[in-house]
């Protein structure tokens, strides 16, 4: 089961770099390397203490932020908007290929795809 999920979600990855390729707003792919990687500052929450690291480290890595930012791209239309949903999704899905997922309060390695 856990090796259909990380396909799943290596599709859900595969698709959000076509529609950023498709999106084409002339973005350098070193700009949106350095931009996939800034939903992990969620994790600075983890310099307080577990239960507030899980809640930052997880609006940062919830699939359903990552939709409303590319639904109120697609209504207002709004490139940038569009743009960081598409990088949020394309984010969660890649850290859950890795085996990171959601977090519980009590750990970091405490994950809704098991422990790390």
């Amino acid at each position: 089961m856990k090796s259909l999920i990380k396909l799943e979600e290596l599709g859900v990855f595969a698709l959000s770099i076509f529609f950023l390729y498709k999106l084409n707003m002339h973005i350098s792919w070193w700009l949106y390397i350095i931009l996939f990687f800034s939903p992990d500052i969620g994790m600075i929450g983890y310099l307080v203490n577990t239960k507030v690291g899980a809640v930052t480290y997880n609006l940062f890595h919830h699939k359903a932020v990552g939709c409303i930012l590319i639904l109120l791209g697609v209504i207002q239309p709004n490139d940038y908007l569009l743009f960081a949903g598409i990088i949020f999704l394309a984010h969660s899905s890649f850290d859950r290929i890795l085996g990171y997922g959601l977090k519980y309060p009590d750990s970091f390695k405490h994950t809704n795809v098991g422990y790390m």
